[in-house]
């Protein structure tokens, strides 16, 4: 009999497996993949965005869910984290937002590195599909697979969320869930692109913007429900880019429903750097320089030649102007789409295209100080199968590393 069964082999069961097999445990992991690591392989344009360099605090804050995150964080914090992969022979880097990527570029480092870990500590890899999970008088007794029955002392679903099904993280590990009698909350996209309600966007398709200002508001609340500064993307079908990434975060509605055309709204700065004041003087400048050309050529300085022909249209200046015509009025018209460029959002992308999944198994039937399941003995969960989310930078790899870990000691019987 082997001792645990960890169904995946992605970031959180290899980490479970390198631990639980470092205590002397005999560790089969089981995933539909040949190899392990597939998706881990894509994250972060296949970089790798590992973690963040921050406090285990800035997680916690940043995170859903993210009290019941207190143990696994503590007992491996980021620092550790960025000790481990270090210690495992993949140097590191720190880039803006504290996101931390491995030297080379190369997620492909990362996936081999926590691999070789595991198999070295004693691990073995098999590719198989479970089907359900093994219980036997109230506690986990291994797995059901297509390839046959793996009788265990205890079983890690690890099995990732459901965005990328074609890495094999499907949503399978939500049913396996439910079989063994946990609840779910309910499951939707999150760092996802956002749909335009309109058709702005399509007009840019392919522009990306480097330095903006970033704001989400939702219908009928003052304060904004997200803000941030950086880079984004118009395509086809609306926005994408990091902070509309992270900006989807804060669209989890609580019946996992995709959010109401027009519940959301994303504001552009496109000058961030210049307050209104400055902007306008900035205006002022351009237009007596340019004082004998029709308004429509006179922008090329101060914007991107795409952006150009959507703001003309939308600050409701006549393309044809002379620059010496355009008035106080009209120039403050330019101003406010300059300084508030806004998208209404339709709803976003399917889940598929989502870079994690938001909801999963409920963490009130989950011991936050081992990972085990609170329903079913032997039973442990850990990283994306959890309803456990959190936004772009390196705290959704963060949070799987160590809930993993924190999975692997506990199957081992190991304590901090």
């Amino acid at each position: 009999m082997t001792d645990a069964v960890i169904i995946g082999g992605g970031a959180a069961g290899l980490m479970a497996a390198g631990f639980c097999a470092a205590g002397g445990k005999r560790v089969l992991i089981l995933d539909k993949n040949k190899d392990p690591g597939r998706k881990l392989r894509i994250t972060g344009k296949g970089r790798c965005n590992l973690t963040n360099d921050c406090a285990p605090e800035d997680v916690v804050a940043a995170a859903h869910g993210g009290k019941f995150l207190y143990a696994a964080l503590r007992a491996f914090p980021p620092r550790e984290t960025m000790a481990f992969f270090e210690g495992l022979g993949v140097p590191l880097k720190t880039e803006r937002g504290r996101r931390v990527f491995p030297q080379s570029d190369r997620a492909g480092d990362v996936v081999q590195a926590l691999a070789r870990f595991a198999r070295e500590a004693g691990a073995r890899y098999m590719q198989a599909t479970v089907e359900s999970i093994w219980i036997e008088g109230g506690r986990a007794a291994g797995v059901h697979t297509k390839e046959g029955d793996f009788p265990a002392k205890a079983v890690l679903a690890a099995c990732g969320g459901a965005s990328y099904p074609a890495t094999g993280s499907d949503g399978g590990g939500f049913l396996l869930a439910e079989q063994a009698g946990h609840g779910l909350a309910p499951i939707c996209p999150s760092l996802v692109p956002l749909e335009e309600d309109g058709g702005w966007c399509r007009r840019m398709m392919g522009l990306s913007l480097r330095n903006v200002g970033v704001k989400l508001t939702e219908q009928g609340k003052k304060k904004p429900v997200y803000q941030d500064f950086g880079e984004l993307l118009f395509t086809h079908f609306g926005l994408s880019g990091p902070t509309i990434l992270s900006a989807s975060a804060y669209m989890r509605q609580k019946d996992g429903s995709r959010p109401r055309p027009g519940q959301y709204t994303v504001h552009i700065d496109l000058k961030p750097g210049l307050d209104a004041g400055k902007l306008d003087a900035r205006l002022l400048r351009d237009l007596e320089e340019n004082k004998n050309r029709l308004f429509e050529n006179s922008l090329d300085g101060l914007l991107p030649q795409k952006l150009i022909p959507v703001v003309i249209e939308r600050s409701g200046i006549p393309g044809e102007t002379r620059c010496h015509s355009v008035t106080k009025e009209q120039r403050r018209g330019l101003l406010a789409v300059l300084k508030d460029f806004t998208v209404s959002i339709r709803g976003t992308r399917p889940i598929e295209e989502a870079i994690v999944t938001a909801g999963g198994v409920n963490l009130r039937e989950v011991d936050p100080g081992t990972m085990e399941s609170k329903r079913v003995k032997g039973l442990y969960f850990a990283g994306e199968i959890l309803d456990v989310d959190a936004p772009t930078g390196g705290y959704n790899l963060q949070i799987a590393f160590a809930t993993g870990r924190l999975a692997g000691l506990s199957m081992a019987g190991r304590k901090e």
